[in-house]
């Protein structure tokens, strides 16, 4: 009854102002301003009397199947008289009932939850606050309730300005430097020769489709006391759907659900289940039956997906600030990054062809390859124990030519050059980050004080202190439980490392049972090429454990973090990130690292093998090397993962969202599907990961590591990556477009603790390529004997006429009766010349058998390992100073956005200071027009 008499009041009231207006100069909307919110607190208590009364605390009785039911003051209520709805907003499932407020965020719970009277208790706040509500079933499921928030004009104003939401006051008066006449015609003259040339192909026709970008404004915090110096055509589009959303979110994270100091925020009620999920709208449908470059977007979602997560434009820019005013500037950032990086794989992937293309070119010139090609009358030791026969080293020559493509004298170049890029991507990089903080407003930007994460408070809620920043009482750890901790998680990741460790021995059993198996095998194809079959089946296996591994590292790494009992959510993120970054490079890069430099290194000789448990024999390397089993392992490894990574991220959300749509087209036909509102085509979308960004960021930081780390080993990684990177960007894009609910909007300055991962890894790269060149590859053997003891020695050349004998000299001779017994082959070699061999050869610099000192390491043995050890650290040492002069030479902040920053601090408060001299002029005009003028007045 109270709310009825107040509609007739509030009616009458409007009835009675009208006609009057004209009448009188007196601004009646003050008053009727005054008595709509008069009304508002009105309502508000009686909203409150009825969850305290009401027997249904939800209102779930109101509710039909389908049917749009207000629990707030329904906006129509508020409607001039005979003001018409506008029947597309509600059409569309983004607006209330009334097709003005618009929906800012939906709460979904379930009419048989219990939690009924936090939820109860958690809505009066929420309307307290000044939000609007309207409840709806679902048409689908009768047990499930959405909750619609709208936030109106006072609300937002008031929060925008508490959240210092920078918002555009006056567009940009962009400064030109003063040019000299002689640069103004070379630039005319370049000008007009870019215009005999095509467009860029790359960027985005911003005629056919518009909006492309903000309007490009100086920005101020908000305030409502200097409202005037805003920019507001219409306010309801002044705040874009984004900001609207983070508003309110950033109300529901500070209202009550229940009387105590810590019952309060919405993450709570989400997981102990009273609301079983929230999320800010997506703008309608991304699909529409007319083309976008002749009727236009019909929203943003409309024309990020046609200008962003399309496939027909993998090709072109992202469209960087539309990503941004849709999705927030935390996920702007990342597709920032990866764009950058994306592009940056340019060149890396340029010299890393190139580097290939040399090795093919160079290939028939190439006397090491010759010499084993021509080697017939080598004869090998076999590789393996009793089943491996006698080689000639010349059946290897197929694989001599493949390790050249990779190991030539480019490399080293290559490697070099990898090592200065890492460093310029960085310091390029913090120069594009700053470029993006000026222009999405983030340079003055500071986080929040956080709030401190509910399981801390239930741990350390008896113990409190003073926290220095906000001066309130709060819970506190005490330095002998946090250090208890994190000894007991060290120890966690020290044994999981050990793990990883196991995996790989395994691994190595493997290969050195399996390449005795492979040679006795039925089939000659494999016989034949034993070891190449042992280790691409090694490396499938590897990749399986890995794949089985990450799942257990992943609630390992959980486990972990929640026992440290971290304080806040960005401690606990960053402590989680850490640890899956460490088990997951481990166990990725373990077994590359075994083959890179612990493969047929201490397998000790023919007669005199090491063994394992003095059992299995080691594996030794093919008699062409090791870099080829590098080769394998990395390529295998980087293909597989990229096509599980891709299956993952984006078949798996299609997967489960086809298996929805189909569900509902069973139960309700297509027709009624395609009339489902928006709030329910979103709920049906898969949510985004409990980790937000990180198994994105995760992804790609790993492949960051595999194309620096052992990239000497394998020039093609930068190409692999740049093509995985350009499906990964309209992949990623084509998931939050469409296949994700949308995620709340937030804001960051930078890729956070990822940065510094990336530094970690830049500065182990150059220290693996120098042991890959130097110990993995042949380079400095080859290198040694050109200057040393082949033809050219001592006269300073290393051509591949200085090569010629080099495969007779890096060879030893063994004496076959010298076999051990566990170790003598089966065949005893009549095959090659007719009669049992007395002679083969291996790979190392050893003492001939009939020597003083049989089997003994030669003179060139000790040069090759000091030349060795001495471009390692002259390798080290001058490719760090290079980075760090790089870094030092490039500055973080570009000159003339330094420039562009300190100009537009002076023309803002330039600006203001107008402003506000206009305002009061303004104010002393009125004030003398009528008749009330002061004496002494300023200005």
């Amino acid at each position: 009854e109270g709310r009825e008499d107040l509609q007739v009041n509030r009616l009458e009231a409007q009835m009675w102002i009208k006609p009057d207006i004209q009448k009188t100069d007196v601004d009646f909307s003050e008053i009727l301003n005054a008595i709509q919110e008069i009304a508002k607190d009105v309502n508000i208590f009686f909203d409150e009397l009825e969850g305290v009364n009401s027997p249904s605390k939800d209102d779930d009785s109101l509710l039909h199947h389908g049917n749009l039911t207000s629990t707030s003051d329904d906006a129509s209520r508020l409607e001039v008289v005979g003001e018409e709805v506008p029947d597309k907003n509600k059409a569309n499932g983004l607006y209330f009932r009334d097709g003005k407020c618009r929906i800012d965020y939906i709460l979904v719970y379930r009419k048989s939850n219990p939690q009924t009277e936090k939820r109860e208790v958690f809505e009066r706040n929420i309307r307290a606050e000044g939000l609007q509500m309207e409840k709806e079933s679902s048409l689908t499921n009768s047990d499930i309730i959405f909750v619609k928030l709208h936030a109106p004009w006072e609300v937002l104003g008031k929060y925008a300005e508490l959240m210092n939401v920078r918002m555009p006051f006056r567009r940009k008066i962009y400064y030109l430097h003063r040019r000299y006449k002689f640069m103004n015609r070379i630039e005319k003259q370049i000008s007009r020769f870019r215009g005999w040339l095509p467009r860029k192909p790359m960027k985005l026709d911003k005629e056919t489709l518009p909006d492309l970008e903000e309007n490009d404004c100086y920005t101020a915090p908000f305030s409502q006391q200097r409202i005037h110096h805003f920019i507001i055509h219409n306010k309801d589009t002044f705040f874009n759907n984004a900001t609207r959303s983070r508003i309110v979110h950033h109300i529901l994270q500070r209202v009550k659900y229940e009387e105590g100091k810590n019952k309060i925020g919405l993450n709570r009620l989400l997981s102990n289940g009273s609301y079983e999920a929230a999320f800010p709208l997506h703008e309608g449908s991304y699909r529409s039956k007319n083309s976008i470059r002749t009727h236009g977007a019909e929203n943003h979602r409309h024309l990020l997906y046609e200008c962003w997560a399309s496939w027909g434009v993998w090709y072109k820019y992202q469209p960087l600030d539309l990503v941004r005013r849709y999705f927030g500037e935390k996920i702007g950032l990342y597709f920032a990054w990866l764009g950058w990086y994306t592009g940056m794989l340019f060149p890396a992937a340029f010299i890393g062809l190139f580097v290939f293309l040399y090795g093919v070119t160079t290939l028939n010139h190439c006397q090491v390859s010759k010499e084993v090609c021509e080697a017939t009358d080598i004869i090998m030791c076999p590789i393996c124990d009793k089943y491996c026969p006698f080689m000639r080293l010349s059946d290897s020559c197929i694989y001599a030519k493949v390790t050249h493509l990779f190991d030539n004298g480019a490399t080293v170049f290559f490697a070099v050059f990898m090592a200065v890029w890492a460093t310029v991507f960085l310091e390029f990089w913090k120069r594009r980050r700053a470029v993006i903080a000026y222009d999405w407003d983030l340079i003055d930007w500071e986080e929040e004080e956080e709030e401190i994460r509910p399981q801390f408070e239930a741990k350390y809620s008896k113990k409190e202190r003073m926290n220095p920043i906000s001066g309130k009482p709060e819970p506190y750890q005490a330095f002998a439980d946090k250090c208890s901790r994190l000894i007991v998680s060290a120890s966690g990741i020290f044994f999981m490392i050990c793990v990883v460790i196991a995996a790989v021995f395994g691994i190595v059993i493997y290969r050195v049972v399996t390449v005795s198996t492979f040679a006795a095998f039925k089939w000659a194809l494999i016989r034949n090429n034993s070891q190449v079959a042992t280790t691409g089946t090694a490396v499938c296996i590897n990749f399986c454990i890995i794949m089985l591994l990450n799942v257990l590292y992943e609630k390992v790494a959980l486990f972990l973090t929640n026992l440290e009992q971290p304080r806040t959510e960005s401690e606990w993120e960053n402590s989680f990130t850490l640890k899956m970054f460490l088990f997951q490079f481990v166990n990725l890069n373990s077994s590359t690292f075994y083959i890179a430099f612990f493969l047929g290194r201490f397998t000790g000789h023919p007669g005199a093998y090491l063994r394992l448990i003095n059992r299995w024999r080691l594996e030794e390397c093919h008699p062409s090397g090791c870099l080829i089993d590098l080769c394998m392992q990395m390529g295998i490894i980087m293909v597989l993962k990229q096509i599980w990574n891709n299956f993952m991220e984006l078949g798996y959300p299609l997967i489960q969202n086809w298996w929805t749509r189909r569900k509902l087209r069973q139960e309700y036909g297509t027709q009624r599907k395609t009339g489902f509102p928006q709030w329910e085509k979103d709920y049906n979308l898969q949510p985004m990961n409990a980790y937000g960004l990180f198994d994105e960021y995760l992804e790609m930081i790993l492949q960051f590591g595999f194309t620096t780390i052992f990239v000497a080993a394998f020039p093609l990684a930068p190409l692999l990556a740049l093509v995985n990177n350009i499906i990964e960007i309209r992949l990623d894009a084509y998931k939050f477009v469409t296949q994700w609910r949308r995620p709340l909007a937030s804001r960051a300055k930078d890729i956070g603790i990822w940065y510094g991962i990336l530094e970690g890894i830049g500065i182990l790269s150059v220290i693996t390529n120098a042991f890959v060149i130097a110990v993995t590859s042949d380079f400095i053997p080859r290198l040694v004997y050109a200057y040393k003891y082949g033809p050219c020695a001592g006269q300073g050349e290393a051509g591949q006429k200085c090569m010629v004998g080099y495969v007779n000299a890096s060879l030893s001779v063994f004496l076959v009766s010298d076999f051990e017994n566990r170790s003598e082959p089966t065949s005893n070699g009549s095959e090659f010349s007719g009669s049992p061999l007395k002679y083969c050869r291996y790979r190392d610099y050893r003492d001939p058998p009939h020597s003083p000192v049989p089997y003994g390491y030669t003179l060139q043995f000790w040069h090759v390992l000091a030349a060795r050890l001495a471009f390692i650290i002259v390798f080290e040492h001058l490719v760090f100073c290079i980075k760090h002069l790089i870094s030092y030479l490039i500055p973080d902040l570009p000159k003339d956005l330094r420039d562009r920053m300190r100009r537009e601090k002076y023309l803002i408060q330039e600006m203001m200071y107008e402003a506000e001299l206009e305002r009061l002029q303004k104010e002393r005009k009125e004030r003398k027009k009528n008749g009330r003028s002061y004496h002494n007045e300023w200005p």
